[in-house]
């Protein structure tokens, strides 16, 4: 075939999704792939759907980039996860497809290799849908980012041109600042400052998404973005940190099993 259309295995397209992403191959040549929003299914329990409010969000997902599960305005792209991600076979098998040595972030090389050695660019359409069914919070949802938060501090040292991005960093930075703040309050408490910031966004993110959802399902996301704020930056220091990342694939309930 012409293109390779890659969804995860916890997620179904729209079913305009192949026709709307050829019509956007077709109309730039120079296109090597292209990717759309991946959004929460409307019937995902009401855990799964204040996870998805928590990537949804500016103050939940912004290092990621929200408008991956957003239906946003089209740009171009640098990093998509394979979640979503039409690709010329030709330009995949130009740059040797995935590293099978990364799982999570496989995705992130082969983007980076389409954009900055190969030269060519991925699109970002609003119209290429795809959905995503969502971890349930918190504690599969932590699970979860346990295995970006590793890989995303790993590439920051190692593919520094897409993931040293201050995006990606900031959680970290936010736990370090947690850390020292009893020390740095002994000098002045206006370095409560920031922290006070921070609780304000989370309060106004809060009210945000009760327009969008019910009181239940807003609560339960915006207590989760702080657990994952705090989680990712510790783990994304230890990714960072770590010299040689490898992973093992795990036993897979059956039973249990939801994907991904």
């Amino acid at each position: 075939g012409e293109f390779l259309a890659f969804l995860d295995d916890d997620s179904y397209p729209d079913k305009n999704w192949l026709k709307n992403a050829q019509s956007q191959l077709e109309k730039n040549h120079q296109l090597a792939a292209v990717c759309g929003p991946c959004l929460t299914p409307p019937l995902d329990s009401i855990s799964q759907q204040a996870s998805g409010l928590v990537w949804a969000s500016l103050l939940g997902s912004g290092g990621a980039g929200n408008y991956r599960n957003n239906v946003s305005a089209d740009r171009f792209v640098d990093d998509y996860p394979s979640v979503n991600l039409i690709v010329r076979k030709k330009d995949f098998d130009a740059v040797k497809g995935f590293d099978t040595h990364h799982w999570p972030g496989e995705d992130t090389i082969l983007c980076l290799n389409l954009v900055y050695k190969l030269k060519k660019q991925i699109y970002y359409h609003p119209s290429i849908v795809v959905y995503h069914h969502r971890r349930p919070v918190i504690s599969a949802h932590l699970k979860q980012i346990t295995r970006y938060a590793l890989h995303r501090g790993n590439f920051a040292r190692i593919y520094p041109k897409t993931s040293l991005t201050l995006g990606y960093i900031m959680p970290s930075l936010f736990v370090i600042y947690l850390i020292i703040l009893p020390f740095l309050c002994f000098i002045n408490l206006i370095f409560l400052i920031p922290l006070l910031i921070y609780l304000i966004l989370v309060l106004i993110t809060f009210f945000i998404f009760i327009r969008k959802d019910n009181l239940l399902t807003s609560f339960l996301a915006t207590i989760t973005i702080p657990c994952t704020h705090i989680y990712y930056g510790l783990l994304f220091i230890v990714g960072f940190c770590t010299p040689n990342l490898d992973f093992a694939p795990h036993q897979v309930n059956k039973n249990k099993y939801i994907g991904g």
